[in-house]
């Protein structure tokens, strides 16, 4: 069972590793700690926290293995802590599985703002018609099912296994159905915003968990089932 309000930190920076823990403490978690990616593997694991924090340069195995091992294993929200400039490092990142991600140096305000925004999303988790999902209705559209309480994705009866930000994303496309929705708009409801700015970085990670979307659907963006891209413009469900 996952501790309350437990988080994890894999840092090898002494400094940093303490001011994420403060600020992490601060918002009322339990938190522990590693110095590299194997270690920090295994607490998650161990107590499969509601957030993790993960450099990408760290000792032995390297931050994008920690995400994919991470990921494989947890449904934890996942940030990633980068000091590289290439932007095509931190949407590695978002490849291997996490939920978002802060280029370093990075304001305390700033993380706590992004988890914040996170923990107001539903957390992955399973519930069966015969512990309480049954009754509570579903999005469908040609095949495709979300449950949004049970947090369950079914593609023609097989069940899918999403990132969280995988399945809000989803979740927003089948309510909006064939309104077409802009990367601005994903990038805001991932916060769980109405307004606010977003970087050309995040539109580009909305780009990022939008191709994985597709890749766990099966589908082809030039021939898509479920998922239309709108070119200059956004998303949208295909026509019925």
């Amino acid at each position: 069972m996952p501790e309350l309000r437990c988080a994890v930190v894999i840092e090898d920076e002494h400094d940093i590793r303490h001011l994420l823990a403060t600020v992490l403490a601060q918002a009322g978690f339990h938190v522990r700690t590693a110095t590299d990616g194997a270690a920090g593997v295994a607490l998650v694991r161990e107590h499969d926290p509601l957030v993790t924090t993960l450099d990408l340069n760290m000792p032995g195995m390297d931050g994008f293995e920690a995400a994919r091992r991470i990921r494989a294993a947890s449904s934890t929200y996942l940030v990633i802590l980068t000091a590289r400039t290439e932007e095509v490092d931190a949407l590695q990142g978002l490849e291997a599985g996490a939920d978002d991600y802060i280029a370093k140096p990075f304001r305390p305000r700033e993380l706590r703002a992004r988890i914040d925004a996170m923990l107001r999303r539903p957390r992955a988790h399973v519930l069966t018609p015969s512990n309480g999902g049954e009754g509570q209705s579903w999005l469908e559209h040609k095949g495709l099912r979300l449950h949004r309480q049970m947090h369950l994705v079914e593609a023609d009866g097989t069940q899918l296994e999403l990132t969280p930000s995988e399945f809000d994303l989803l979740a927003e496309l089948l309510s909006s159905r064939r309104l077409v929705r802009s990367k601005t708009e994903l990038a805001l409801a991932l916060r769980g915003i109405a307004q606010g700015y977003v970087s050309d970085s995040d539109a580009r990670a909305i780009e990022v968990h939008m191709a994985n979307l597709r890749r766990k659907l099966g589908e082809s963006p030039s021939r898509p089932r479920w998922i239309e891209t709108v070119r200059g413009v956004g998303y949208r469900l295909t026509a019925d």
